[in-house]
């Protein structure tokens, strides 16, 4: 293995998440698998291409996939001995909060999803390092970025002072201490794609920072880490494909044109 930037601590675990809807997901049936995470891109089945990512970064010794139906994926997964396949709980913040919980976890964690099609290891190289040290960090594309990129990209964005940021579905959990902001988050995650209702949580005062851009993106960040106790940290991605996931039918179209050059 070759050695680790000093920038990037050694002996990080990432959580893969290749969970599905309850009841099917019409996305995967309509693309001919019971799955999200196993509709094909560019020829070979979507959670191929993070795990891929994942595993060709240094800095990363374990992989964890995560899934409601584990042998389904563990199908399309070529064996590795840094690759485990488990189980996950039925929501994506239960099954975070239930492995922050568990005293058997080593740290730092680094989470994403397998509908990540475009990650690649200089995105997550780039965010492990941005993380490092804080007990939450979050990975952000700014709106300008990937509007030059990608006109057409359809996002949720929420405003602050100075940009707009989306999420890039890149989060670091370097202490159990992250847990508590993730139990805040089960509260409200059937309305993830409504940004405000993230920010509620954590009090009116930063609600009314972001809604009326009072406060730019670090200061948010620097607020809620105050209220909460923790050192959280917003990671802003040089690359704005890290904001592109594939959840519907125009993504799937935009992802596989940007892998063949076409976009």
């Amino acid at each position: 293995m070759e050695d680790v930037p000093p920038s990037q601590p050694a002996g990080w675990t990432a959580l893969l998440l290749a969970g599905s809807r309850p009841g099917g997901d019409p996305f995967a049936i309509a693309n001919g698998v019971a799955l999200k995470p196993l509709i094909r891109v560019a020829g070979e089945a979507m959670v191929r291409r993070p795990l891929r990512a994942l595993l060709e970064v240094p800095g990363i010794e374990r992989v964890r996939v995560l899934a409601q139906e584990p042998e389904a994926i563990a199908a399309v997964i070529e064996r590795d001995a840094r690759v485990s396949i488990e189980p996950s709980g039925a929501t994506i913040a239960a099954t975070i909060e239930a492995i922050l919980r568990d005293r058997a976890t080593r740290f730092p964690l680094l989470v994403t999803t397998a509908d990540h099609a475009l990650l690649t290891p200089a995105m997550i190289a780039q965010f492990m390092a941005g993380a490092a040290a804080a007990d939450l960090a979050i990975g952000l594309v700014e709106r300008r970025k990937l509007a030059a990129r990608l006109p057409q990209s359809q996002r949720t964005w929420i405003g602050f002072k100075g940009g707009s940021y989306s999420g890039a579905n890149l989060f670091a959990f370097g202490s159990a201490e992250a847990v508590r902001p993730v139990a805040l988050w089960r509260g409200v995650e059937q309305d993830r794609k409504k940004g405000w209702r993230m920010l509620v949580v954590f009090g009116p005062a930063l609600l009314l920072g972001a809604g009326l851009r009072l406060r730019t993106l670090d200061q948010s960040v620097a607020a809620i880490g105050r209220k909460l106790g923790l050192t959280i940290r917003a990671v802003e991605m040089t690359d704005p494909l890290a904001a592109v996931d594939v959840d519907k039918p125009s993504d799937l179209a935009l992802v596989e044109a940007i892998i063949a050059g076409a976009a």
